[in-house]
């Protein structure tokens, strides 16, 4: 288990940023982080770096515990966080150099990440003069000097354009194979391009943790088919089709019909179409996304 985390409680003053928050990342999975903002994310991330403590419950990261083996923890562990904090003033080969020290590792370590972030073109420049977009590559390579078995990414891609977006993207899911990473992100396609499971929290708590794939399909057998009729119809026809769960009219003559049922629902609706004077002009099978689901599990009630 790479991390495992049990009851978890985390409070500013009054108000409570964690509340008894329990999981586990097992070795090898990529998981996303989910939640709104101040939903608990980055309190929680602290907490598996020890930079900070956790008031009540128990937080291990390979087998040690955050609170009682703090060292064992920042050995194993590579942290992006948010605010990724750099030597701006110095060359991107020093700032790493200064790094190697810190976790005792060989210089001949730092060629290594440096190529394996794409940083080599950059590696003379200073880090003031690198594009927002290199400087979480440095990020990236400072977490990967001591070679972790987990990373912990908040919020990797924040404020980066969208070609740098794919490409850091596509550095995290290569580093990925061989390691445990465990990332927070507001950009849903980022999850579902890169993780296998989602945990969403929201006000403290986790509201869902599944599988990507169980996620998104959902746990009932339902479709939602988008139609076009070439005339008017009406919600009461509808209701005539069978495991028919709700008919909305999006404009005009589109419809938007939700059904409960593992069938493909498009033939029994082009035949009752024609049964009903009606013809079918298009008729597409809709799934849900990450984004959909998400904010199902955190809208306000």
């Amino acid at each position: 288990m790479s991390i495992d985390v049990k009851d978890v409680s985390k409070s500013y003053g009054t108000q409570k940023a964690l509340d008894a928050v329990s999981f586990s990342v097992n070795k090898g999975e990529i998981v996303g982080f989910l939640g709104p903002n101040g939903a608990g994310k980055s309190t929680l991330m602290k907490i598996l770096t020890t930079y900070i403590n956790a008031d009540e419950g128990e937080a291990l990261v390979n087998g040690n515990d955050v609170s009682e083996q703090p060292k064992a923890v920042q050995k194993s562990v590579g942290y992006l966080p948010e605010h990724n904090p750099l030597y701006l003033d110095l060359y991107v080969r020093e700032y790493l150099a200064f790094n190697a020290d810190v976790y005792k590792v060989k210089k001949s370590r730092i060629d290594e990440v440096i190529a394996l972030t794409g940083l080599t073109p950059e590696a003379h420049k200073k880090i003031a003069e690198l594009s927002k977009g290199y400087r979480q590559r440095v990020g990236l390579a400072s977490a990967l000097l001591h070679d972790p078995e987990v990373l912990i990414l908040d919020e990797p891609t924040t404020g980066l354009d969208p070609n740098q977006i794919v490409e850091i993207r596509d550095l995290i899911k290569n580093i990925g194979k061989d390691k445990t990473v465990f990332l927070s992100t507001h950009i849903m396609q980022e999850v579902e391009a890169i993780c296998d499971r989602v945990i969403i929290i929201n006000h403290g708590k986790i509201v869902t943790d599944k599988k990507l794939k169980s996620l998104v399909k959902g746990d009932r057998l339902g479709q939602v088919i988008e139609v076009e009729f070439d005339k008017a119809a009406d919600t009461e026809m509808l209701q005539k089709l069978p495991n028919l769960v709700s008919a909305k009219n999006l404009r005009g003559n589109i419809w938007e019909l939700a059904f409960e049922t593992e069938d493909d629902m498009r033939p029994v609706l082009f035949d009752f179409a024609q049964e009903n004077g009606l013809k079918t002009l298009q008729l597409s099978l809709k799934g849900k996304n990450l984004e959909t689901v998400f904010r199902e599990m955190t809208k306000k009630k």
